[in-house]
């Protein structure tokens, strides 16, 4: 039999639709690079448009803003006329785009809540069949399953068919529990550093991790705090304009502050979450600081350690994000996790997302 080739002419693709849904795509991902400047994402998209032609003459830059403001996602700034702010739906607009970028798009849970290794009266239903007992609810016994076995124990005897409390089979509930998860992120000086953008990804991780919070845990807690030479909770709306300031790293203000914050919540499931590019750099003293950036210094160390070890003690395991790879960065980190006896990895910017949430879904199996 001979084997050969076809061949036909050459057609492209369809040309991707110029206008406000290509348009806003792009738009929605410079404002966060832009911290929500609008006018600074707009004057980026105009010129992409003009090095490659994202607009036509049905569909200019003009149509474009006039569709933002008629759509609800960007309004005229009240103090300074003539400039743009992003809006509340903006914002959500966001954290979905970071969700679905990062996470995929994601089903919703029934209820939302995290879920525990043990089985009983639970509320969610688990992938386990066992006999029925005494107690156990209607409906959670499997019919198909308890039919099945009444035809192979019992046939159809003489002709009628029987089922017995030995053929009955039910599903697992499992126990449901709440989490709650503080989100570190360290907004150092060195996140922009030798031009590479880290705090964008970070940023995006922190409202993808909030948005799947809010749609698929609703039980749950999350607060976000940042650290540079102090710390500070921010609120979850205010994340896309999160920006590097000229800051050392005090994490043991970080620490300190999160602490805190799981303190005051009442779940019995608490973890920290941090994401830093660096190692520990400044501490609190009095009405000043003392810092030290060369090296890793036993006084700023030893104090971060100690905060590792008081977590432990009161059951909080901390699991550090290291998006860099220095030998000797690792190396501290290596022995701030084992005080801790929490985890750490270690990730490049493209596949941290992924880590957060795989940690995050691995503890919702567990009590920690």
């Amino acid at each position: 039999m001979a084997v050969g080739f076809r061949f036909r002419d050459f057609v492209p693709e369809d040309q991707p639709e110029k206008g406000f849904e290509s348009l806003f795509k792009l738009f929605m991902q410079l404002v966060t690079i832009t911290s929500g400047d609008v006018g600074e994402a707009l004057q980026w998209l105009n010129e992409l448009d003009k090095q490659y032609g994202l607009t036509d003459d049905n569909y200019g830059m003009g149509n474009f803003i006039d569709d933002l403001k008629k759509k609800g996602y960007i309004d005229e700034n009240e103090q300074q006329k003539g400039e743009f702010k992003i809006t509340p739906k903006t914002e959500q607009g966001i954290r979905k785009s970071a969700l679905e970028e990062i996470f995929g798009k994601l089903k919703k849970s029934s209820t939302g809540n995290h879920r525990t290794p043990h089985t009983g009266q639970g509320d969610e239903q688990s992938t386990d069949l066992r006999e029925f007992r005494f107690g156990d609810s209607m409906e959670s016994i499997q019919m198909t399953e308890s039919i099945r076995n009444a035809q192979l124990n019992h046939g159809m005897e003489g002709g009628e068919f029987m089922l017995t409390e030995g053929d009955l089979e039910v599903r697992e509930n499992e126990h449901k529990s709440q989490t709650s998860t503080v989100l570190m992120i360290d907004i150092s000086h060195s996140m922009i550093l030798y031009g590479e953008d880290r705090i964008t990804p970070a940023k995006k991780v922190a409202m993808a991790l909030a948005e799947l919070v809010k749609q698929n845990y609703p039980k749950d807690f999350l607060d976000v705090i940042v650290f540079g030479n102090d710390a500070w909770q921010i609120e979850i709306k205010d994340l896309p304009y999160l920006q590097v300031g000229p800051y050392h790293t005090n994490t043991v203000a970080g620490l300190e502050l999160a602490m805190d914050l799981l303190r005051k919540r009442k779940t019995p499931n608490k973890q920290i979450f941090m994401i830093t590019d660096g190692k520990p750099t400044c501490l609190k003293e009095g009405n000043g600081y003392y810092k030290n950036a060369f090296g890793l210094d036993r006084k700023v160390v030893n104090k971060t350690l100690n905060l590792a070890a008081a977590a432990r003690r009161v059951h909080i395991p901390i699991t550090t994000f290291m998006i860099t790879s220095d030998p000797y960065l690792q190396k501290f980190v290596e022995e701030f996790t084992e005080v801790n006896q929490g985890k750490a990895y270690y990730s490049g910017l493209k596949g941290l997302g992924h880590l957060v949430f795989e940690d995050y879904k691995k503890n919702r199996r567990k009590t920690l």
